[in-house]
């Protein structure tokens, strides 16, 4: 436990903070700015000399229910929230897993229409592709489940490899793996990585082998080949973007430099529209992304 460190990020925490920002009423003009020690004990439930005894570096270590009390009395962020557990010297709980995009991510993902485009969170559960993603991989349907995982279905569903030529197999298969392990090393007492761990493991040999390596590593930049039945092989360059919060990645593909997949995603982005508009002819939509759990054929 770091009790000098952790008496002046609770002091810095308190002074940043008014009676506003955490539903308390303003009252009479306050000498220094921030809240009152009581204020906070009050909002943590824990009594006032407990409290002001952590801001003086004394007293007793709090438990691990009493820190998070803090974080939310305090209204810590998420990165907030793990610097308070570790100063306290108790065991920073696992994030939530995001199974909805905050409304900048969808901003951004759905103003990339002219790139293939993949979200999905820190468990490979795909929270969003948008139509250009869908034609080059041929996904027809976005499923919620272990269907949607980009995990499950790599090793569970020889189909999904059916276009990535086979010399790039063995190396997307490493880099799946390395990015799960590096998962299962923040969230190790989540049974949700765990259970997806030990089905994979339990459904495939190539993963127990490439997780017996022990390689950790998030996979941020890669280069990626497809070949499309219609247009032909499309080479690529990977850039996956990781929020630090919530660990969710937007993967997109821009064509590589000096090969002609520029061309070739602009096709089948035409192409893509030309179809759509058939199909939704009489119902008036627009092409858009398609977020988790929706159903399209």
């Amino acid at each position: 436990m770091d009790r000098p460190g952790l008496a002046a990020f609770l002091r810095r925490r308190r002074a940043g903070l008014s009676p506003s920002d955490v539903g308390l009423p303003e009252t009479s003009r306050r000498r220094t700015p921030g809240l009152r020690r009581e204020e906070v004990a009050v909002l943590a439930g824990v009594s006032s000399d407990f409290y002001a005894r952590l801001e003086q570096a004394r007293g007793s270590d709090p438990s691990e229910s009493v820190v998070a009390a803090l974080a939310r009395a305090l209204r810590c962020t998420p990165d907030e929230k793990d610097h308070l557990f570790r100063l306290a010297g108790v065991p920073v709980p696992p994030r939530q897993v995001a199974r909805h995009l905050d409304p900048g991510l969808r901003h951004l993902a759905t103003h990339l229409d002219g790139l293939p485009t993949c979200v999905y969170n820190d468990l490979g559960e795909v929270l969003y592709t948008n139509a250009l993603d869908d034609a080059l991989h041929g996904r027809d349907e976005l499923r919620p489940g272990r269907d949607s995982n980009v995990y499950w279905r790599w090793f569970t569903c020889p189909a999904s490899r059916d276009r990535v030529p086979e010399a790039d197999r063995a190396r997307l298969s490493a880099a799946h793996v390395s990015d799960l392990r590096a998962t299962y090393s923040r969230r190790a007492e989540d049974a949700q990585i765990t259970g997806l761990v030990d089905d994979l493991a339990a459904h495939s040999a190539e993963f127990r082998m490439l997780w017996d390596r022990h390689e950790v590593a998030v996979r941020r930049v890669d280069l990626k080949e497809v070949r499309h039945p219609t247009v032909g092989l499309v080479r690529l360059r990977c850039q996956v973007l990781v929020t630090p919060e919530t660990g969710v990645r937007m993967r997109i593909l821009l064509p590589l430099e000096g090969t002609d997949a520029a061309e070739k995603l602009e096709l089948l982005r035409v192409l893509g529209t030309q179809r759509f508009s058939r199909r939704s002819e009489d119902a008036g939509h627009a092409p858009q992304g398609r977020a988790r759990g929706a159903h399209h054929r």
